[in-house]
Parts: structure tokens; sequence; C-alpha cells
């Protein structure tokens, strides 16, 4: 059988050597002052040392692959390569890993440990790919590969690890309508203090517990009826850590499935603190580029910032938008959020609002505007 063609390995990728979790010598150039360096330089040391713990405790090397997207010549791939503890045989612990209905905690994806600028090898149809992974063990790259509509599995292997399967959703030239939504407070409700949000749900809450927004289950459902090819895009600031947690969630809860778009905590490679914000606006900018004939229903909260956000977008990008939909928190909700926008004039936008404290409300007003 002849080699799969390799695609040339992309400027960021150096080839990671030595045991899995060793930090190559070759790494992407820092910038920022000295302080940063430094800082950096401590947080890289701190997740050696973890490492090395890791090891002691008989940890294993795990690649997780997430589910991405695509067109027709080019995917989006997202992974993670982590340290995890390895379950006993037979164990409660087993069979969670087995078993995505089993009842799981936020915290356990907290205990494993990234490995960083870690080589991966990524193949998809008959194409073969090798990146790395970035400071905190995250993959996130294109892959530019032939692949018909509809769904496709991609595997994910770090040296070390087992093979992981990730779903891709290549989404056809001629589909025009798709959706982007938040999580927290859009499609689940959490009723926490902001500050407390992020520990309480990924360290404390079992996806089991975490309520649905009424009728957002129903109103995406209804979408991806009404538009069956249309790629759902789950947008969010919360951390990759929760991933698995989320996946279930919305899974139990009967959400279409989509590719989870989250972001890290920590430092980045120019950043003292991530910005969910710039998170989400580069991605609406990404997806815009991506596919540029697509005209993208967002729907958010008025929670704070996903209003300002959506509205920056639309304002720069009018024909990419089909509507904004924006969910009413309750007053309780919205102290719990630290206040709320007050529901803005858009009468001169050139993008359609809607504002509804459920799904069904929204669902409403999108059949007036043709859009379900």
């Amino acid at each position: 059988m002849d080699p799969a063609p390799q695609n040339p390995t992309q400027p960021a990728t150096q080839p990671a050597s030595g045991q899995p979790g060793q930090i190559p010598e070759s790494r992407p150039e820092l910038g920022g002052n000295q302080a940063f360096r430094l800082a950096h330089r401590i947080s890289d040391g701190f997740n050696s040392f973890r490492i090395r713990l890791a090891r002691r405790w008989d940890f294993v090397p795990r690649t997780i692959a997430y589910q991405g997207y695509g067109s027709t010549s080019r995917i989006r791939v997202l992974g993670r390569v982590l340290m995890t503890q390895k379950p006993l045989p037979g164990s409660q612990a087993e069979q969670e890993a087995k078993n995505a209905t089993q009842n799981v905690r936020g915290w356990r994806a907290f205990t494993g440990v990234p490995l960083q600028f870690t080589d991966v090898e990524i193949t998809i149809g008959d194409v073969v790919t090798h990146v790395q992974a970035d400071r905190g063990g995250l993959v996130d790259t294109e892959v530019d590969v032939q692949l018909s509509p509809g769904w496709h599995t991609a595997t994910l292997q770090a040296e070390g690890t087992e093979p992981a399967e990730a779903l891709i959703h290549v989404i056809a030239p001629d589909v025009k309508f798709g959706i982007v939504s938040d999580i927290d407070d859009t499609v689940m409700v959490t009723a926490l203090p902001r500050p407390f949000l992020a520990l309480w749900n990924t360290f404390v809450l079992s996806e089991r517990a975490r309520m649905a927004t009424p009728g957002m289950a129903v109103l995406l459902d209804r979408l991806t009826i009404e538009h069956p090819d249309a790629p759902v895009i789950y947008l969010s600031t919360g951390p990759w850590n929760a991933a698995p947690t989320l996946a279930r969630f919305l899974g139990r809860n009967m959400y279409p499935s989509g590719p989870l778009l989250l972001t890290d905590w920590g430092l980045t490679q120019d950043r003292w603190f991530r910005s969910g914000q710039d998170h989400k606006h580069r991605n609406l900018e990404r997806l815009s580029k991506e596919f540029p004939d697509m005209r993208w229903l967002l729907i958010g909260d008025n929670g704070q910032h996903d209003e300002a956000i959506y509205s920056g977008f639309a304002s720069e990008n009018p024909d990419k938008v089909a509507a904004i939909a924006i969910r009413q928190l309750s007053v309780s909700e919205s102290v719990f959020a630290g206040g709320h926008s007050e529901d803005g004039d858009h009468t001169a936008s050139k993008v359609p609002w809607i504002y509804s404290p459920d799904g069904a409300g929204m669902a409403k007003q999108l059949g007036m505007l043709d859009l379900l």
C-alpha cells in the first residue's frame, strides 16, 4: 500500500523529542518584558514539576480529541494532550471513562496535567499531518484535505498515547446559514455569582445538576430541522478542561451536536490574562473568513458582554449576520451575573435583533424573520 501523503509541517510545529511531557529545547518565542518571560519560565517549571509528580503517581499520557468542523478543502482539528490518572480495572473511574452517562463531577477533568509542545500526528482521509500542542497541551490547527460534505473522523495521536478519534463536520459549499451560540446563561442556567461560576461549574457541579434554559434545546433543534445542513457552533469563554462536562450536558439535554470553541486559563503567548471577549471576537472573525458566504444567527445573553461583541461583529460584517438573538436574564440571574445590559436601540442596525427570556419567545420572533 502506498504511504499516505504528508502535509507540510506547519510553521509553528516543532517535533518533540524525548519522553512525552518533556519540554523541548525549541519552543515559541515569547513576547513582552522580562517579568512576562519570567512568569512563563515559572509556569513552565511548575508544569514540569507536575509532570514528574504525575509520573510518580502512575499517570499516563493521553490524547483527547474534540469535535471539529471545516469546509470541503480545509478542516479545523481540536484536541489536547494530558497526563491523566489511569483507572484501575473494574473501578468506578474506569466505568465513568467508558460510559459518558455516568455522574461525573467537573473537578476530575482538572487532575490532568498538560503535556506542552508535544508532537501530535493527525490523520484524516489519506492525509497525515504533524503538529505541536501548545503551552497548555492544546491542539487547534487547520488541515488541508479534500473531503465530501457530511461527517468524517480524524484520528489524533501523541507520542506514547492511544489514538483518539474526533468527529469532523464538513460543511457543503452551498450552505449559507449557520448558528453560533454562547453556553453559560444562554443554553445553560448558571445562577451563580460570576467570580464563583467557573470554579463551581468545573470543580464541584456534575453535569446532571446543571439546568437547561427553558425552550432553548427545542429552539436549536427546530433550527437544525429548518436548516438541516447548518453548522451549530458553541462559542464560550469556558475552559477546555470543562469540555467533557459541557459536551455531556449538551447531549443529555438534547442540544444539537456541534464543536465547542473554548479557551484556557492563565498566560498566553503575549498576554498576562486571556480575554474572553477577545476569544469570542477572534473566533467570529475566523468563522467569517472560513465561510465567507455564510450568514450566522448569533445567540447569547444580556449578562454583560455578548451584546457588545455581537454588535461589533455585525457592524463590521452586516452581510454575515442573519440575526442576533439575546436571552434576557431574570432579575436574580442578572444580579448573579454582575448586572445586565439594557435592551439596546438597534433600529439603525442593518441586522435584526430579538430579545426574549426563553427559547419559545425567540422561536416566535425568528419565525417572523422567516428563519424558523
